[in-house]
């Protein structure tokens, strides 16, 4: 009895120990929207992985609408609850589309990688445009605050990751601001090396 006790210690203080994760915080462009969650990049991802053997569990905690704002009331929750060790941080679209302040968006994701890393988790920061519609001055202020940030925080910085995608009619669904399933292993090949070298895989 107590030798299948210490092995189940065993066991569960292994798992604990060699358990890695992976988190995306982001909105739509992350949480497969329109589409099979299955085919998605994060989707995608989880799959490479897997196929290279890396002990690594992707969390999704992405939510279709939201905002920077949004990802920073939820972060100290979802950090405690997967204990990651890379943060993905895909948000800001939403608050480019709704016109929100840029200057605030950049606190708030600032605010998000300083919890991260004070967490022990590294970050790895998706950029994003809008589109031209907005005005030149409103458009690259917007996304300015991406390689700005990446560069003040010493973080990596995959650039748009829409970039050949959003502007392609047979990459996007009908709202022409959402990539469809033939894009999603574009998306994923475009992170992945970002990841790879991050975590040193």
């Amino acid at each position: 009895m107590l030798k299948i006790c210490l092995v189940l210690v065993v066991a569960l203080y292994s798992t604990t120990i060699f358990a890695k994760s992976i988190v995306v915080l982001g909105d739509s462009l992350s949480a497969a929207y329109k589409i099979d969650i299955k085919k998605g990049w994060v989707a995608l991802l989880q799959q490479k992985l897997d196929q290279e053997n890396k002990t690594y569990t992707i969390f999704n905690e992405s939510i279709t609408g939201d905002t920077s704002a949004g990802g920073l009331a939820r972060i100290d929750k979802v950090l405690a609850q997967h204990k990651p060790q890379l943060v993905l941080l895909e948000l800001g679209a939403n608050d480019g589309l709704q016109g929100l302040s840029p200057k605030k968006m950049k606190n708030n994701l600032a605010e998000i990688i300083t919890r991260s890393q004070q967490d022990g988790a590294k970050v790895l920061l998706l950029g994003m445009r809008i589109p031209p519609n907005y005005g030149k001055r409103y458009v690259d202020m917007f996304y300015n605050v991406y390689p700005d940030l990446a560069k003040e925080m010493n973080i990596p910085l995959v650039p748009f990751i829409l970039k050949d995608i959003a502007l392609v009619k047979e990459m996007m669904i009908s709202d022409g601001l959402h990539p469809n399933e033939k894009a999603q292993p574009i998306i994923a090949k475009k992170i992945w090396p970002y990841i790879k070298s991050v975590l040193e895989l």
